[in-house]
């Protein structure tokens, strides 16, 4: 898609209608949903105004902090467009990483490519008037060369000054709807904890006196500050909290990231569901926001959440959908509470940089309405139907979320209470009546999809699966190519628990027994198949069997044997 910069445009109005849109735009009237126009845009008084204000908020990620060059990492230029949909779209701020790494001189004066810093500024003038705030920063160069401070302090320290110096001075007339982020998940190599906060502490501090020393409207621009990797622990915050009391400016936003319970995020040691220790990481992480920032007048900024691995729309699915969208709701209710601004990290997961549409609809829909609105969620988005023994009622539980349960729909009629279905307190159970019904001829898959609607919030999508217990067989392969050969029939693949005799972990994460999905395995719905990785292969003792236990969200298990000779693999279905 071609930019605005430098693009041919037709006649323009006639020269009434010019002097008609200057009146009205001199005068501030229009449509109510116009944004305002740069350095129009009044930033309240008070940070935590200001910042949440700039609720919600979107990353332009794998875009400019992409390496070496924009377009690296898959994804086409930004354009004007892309920022007026983002802002179309109900988002009040955008987050604009960027690697500044190969766009500057290697040595002092480290000056940065003018052409670079034309584009980054065409990004940002984009975004601001599209009455976006913005959030600027040096992301990759953190573990590109600022994480070996311990090693090389004096030319880390200078390079990181000079681009700041240079950025300050580019933006130092920009409207404050604009803030400076000094570095994106600042780590260091080499170092007792003691000196990487020290590191932090100086490079923060070293920013914050760059950057208001600048003049113009650097004086009281919003400054955003991280933790150490951005992560909220407690230890970090209060790392944070004592640099911004030391630096006694009323102007400073605290941000950390939230990727949820890491074996969750990834579908790692058994995290397979959003359950009671996941839900708990979250909510200890957002109290700690509150409690460590905002209840002392700091607004925290979440420049990043999601999830590590999920969605991914070019592999199978490590975080099984409805378990994904309970984290999502629960973390909008959470933030909200915690008066913490949310940035959703989207290196093209979310939004089609080329159609500017919406890659999963329904995704975003969750996405938008944890913004304002709590909605209910079930035990499991999936009743499975076993095929072979006779139909039975079926049971969920409901987390209502503050809602009140309306009925249940299907193909927009709404099923019979009593007949269909029943609830008793939060158990919702389909009849064996409607199952019978609904699965009709009890083809293997989904065989109708129900929606579980509610007082407020969105409906909760609940599919009604035929399945059997999978089946697997034998095979032989090598290190390098090993598939199980596995009907599936209907059920679907949550984690794989791998072990030895002596009750060793098999594979890659051997601190766990259940390993990584996609990572040490995958499953190949289209051809039948359970893939073992090489990452996964390579691991294994060589001549020890392995046993896998397959376990499938069902319910279903199914153990498996494999070996290792060399480079050669053989499976085995254990009766």
């Amino acid at each position: 898609m071609n930019t605005l910069h430098g693009s041919r445009r037709g006649r323009g109005p006639g020269r009434l209608a010019v002097l008609l849109l200057a009146l009205v735009t001199l005068l501030g009237i229009g449509a109510g949903t116009a944004p305002a126009a740069p350095g129009r845009h009044r930033v309240p008084v008070s940070a935590l105004d200001a910042v949440a204000a700039m609720q919600p908020s979107w990353n332009l990620g794998n875009t400019l902090d992409a390496i070496p060059d924009e377009t690296s990492w898959g994804n086409p230029p930004a354009t004007r467009e892309l920022l007026h949909t983002i802002r179309a779209q109900g988002f009040r701020s955008v987050r604009v990483p960027v690697t500044w790494t190969d766009h500057h001189t290697a040595t002092a004066p480290y000056t940065i490519d003018p052409a670079w810093l034309d584009r980054v500024e065409q990004v940002v003038d984009w975004a601001l008037a599209e009455g976006l705030y913005v959030v600027l920063n040096l992301h990759h160069d953190s573990w590109q060369w600022i994480a070996k401070m311990a090693g090389d302090h004096d030319h880390v320290r200078a390079r990181f000054d000079a681009l700041w110096t240079q950025i300050a001075h580019r933006f130092r007339n920009a409207p404050r709807t604009l803030l400076f982020e000094s570095v994106n998940e600042p780590q260091f190599e080499n170092a007792t904890d003691a000196q990487k906060a020290r590191f932090l502490n100086e490079l923060n501090t070293s920013f914050h006196s760059i950057v208001r020393a600048s003049g113009g409207a650097n004086a009281d621009r919003l400054l955003v500050l991280p933790t150490q990797y951005c992560t909220p622990s407690q230890p970090l915050m209060d790392d944070l909290a004592a640099t911004i009391g030391a630096l006694h400016d009323r102007n400073l936003v605290a941000t950390v990231h939230y990727y949820s319970w890491y074996p969750f995020s990834v579908n790692i040691a058994g995290g397979t569901h959003y359950d009671a220790t996941a839900r708990k990481d979250l909510d200890d992480a957002f109290a700690r926001m509150h409690d460590t920032f905002v209840a002392r007048g700091i607004p925290v900024y979440l420049g990043e959440y999601g999830l590590l691995s999920w969605p991914d729309h070019f592999h199978p699915d490590r975080v099984e959908r409805g378990e994904a969208l309970k984290y999502l709701e629960h973390l909008g209710y959470r933030a909200r509470a915690a008066g913490v601004t949310t940035a959703l990290w989207d290196p093209f997961a979310y939004l089609d940089r080329t159609t500017l549409r919406w890659r999963d609809p329904a995704l975003f829909a969750w996405i938008r309405s944890s913004w304002t609105t709590r909605s209910a969620t079930a035990s499991f988005d999936k009743v499975f139907v076993p095929r072979s023994r006779p139909v039975t009622d079926q049971s969920l539980t409901l987390d209502l979320n503050g809602t009140r349960f309306r009925g249940l729909w299907h193909d927009g009629a709404r099923l019979v209470a009593g007949r269909d279905y029943t609830l008793s307190g939060s158990r919702l159970t389909l009849t064996a009546r409607a199952l019978t019904r609904l699965t009709g001829d009890r083809a293997y898959g989904v065989n109708a999809t129900l929606q579980a609607r509610f007082t407020s919030g969105l409906p909760w999508v609940i599919e009604v699966i035929t399945q059997d217990t999978p089946v697997l067989a034998d095979a032989t392969g090598t290190t390098g190519s090993f598939t199980v050969p596995t009907l599936f029939r209907g059920d679907v693949l949550a984690t794989l628990h791998a072990t030895y005799a002596d009750g060793g972990n098999a594979g890659p994460a051997d601190w766990t027994p259940y390993q990584e999905f996609n990572k040490a395995f995958s499953p190949d719905y289209g051809n039948g198949a359970i893939v073992l990785t090489p990452d996964f292969l390579n691991t294994l003792r060589d001549g020890q069997p392995a046993t896998l236990v397959f376990h499938f969200h069902s319910g279903a298990t199914i153990t498996y044997q494999v070996t290792r000779s060399g480079d050669s693999v053989t499976g085995t279905v254990v009766p």
